[in-house]
């Protein structure tokens, strides 16, 4: 029976993991989130995602890594460095469709799989003040985009188009797909972490 490793120090996606029933172990991989040069923001989040599940693999283990960006204009947008780059992400974002791409890796050592999950959100229009008082709320300095949409960060958005988890951080139909695909027998899992049936 394969222990599953999250790689990655995000509470969302630790919450997002529980929430599906399965156990897991964390490990927070040191990796460099620097894009390269001309590097698409899909092949961007593959590689992080594969990079931060290799680095946490373990004999007997599966690693999950995930990397999630928000996409506007063709353009990266990741953590704010500060307040300012803060507010100007969200300002960007307002009134505005964007992409939100997640890449999702299950590694055992040996093999790596991955798939880029996408997602349109589109923001209802927001005005500078309240962008500012959101801001203070701190929710969206440690997030790509700058807001959280399972948080306070909902309150502007008009829809999304995709999936919500992926949104969040981690998609779970896909995760659950590349675990079985591994032969982590999921369902067996479960039954023993909940301790049902």
């Amino acid at each position: 029976m394969s222990r599953i490793i999250l790689a990655s120090g995000s509470p969302r996606r630790a919450e997002l993991l529980s929430q599906i029933g399965l156990p897991f172990e964390v490990s927070v991989p040191s990796v460099d989130e620097t894009p390269l040069a001309g590097e698409s923001p899909d092949l961007y989040v593959t590689r992080l995602a594969r990079a931060k599940a290799l680095a946490a693999t373990q004999q007997g283990c599966v690693s999950i890594g995930a990397d999630t960006s928000v996409i506007l204009d063709g353009r990266i947008l990741g953590k704010p460095r500060d307040r300012d780059d803060g507010i100007s992400m969200l300002n960007a974002l307002g009134g505005r469709s964007h992409q939100v791409l997640t890449g999702i890796a299950v590694s055992d050592g040996q093999r790596t799989e991955s798939r880029v999950v996408s997602s349109r959100v589109t923001f209802r229009d927001m005005d500078p003040a309240e962008v500012q008082a959101y801001w203070d709320t701190g929710e969206g300095a440690d997030k790509a985009g700058s807001y959280g949409i399972q948080g306070i960060g909902s309150i502007f958005a008009k829809s999304i188009q995709g999936s919500f988890s992926a949104v969040v951080g981690l998609p779970l139909t896909e995760t659950e797909s590349l675990l079985q695909a591994f032969g982590v027998d999921t369902w067996k899992l479960r039954k023993l972490h909940l301790g049902y049936g």
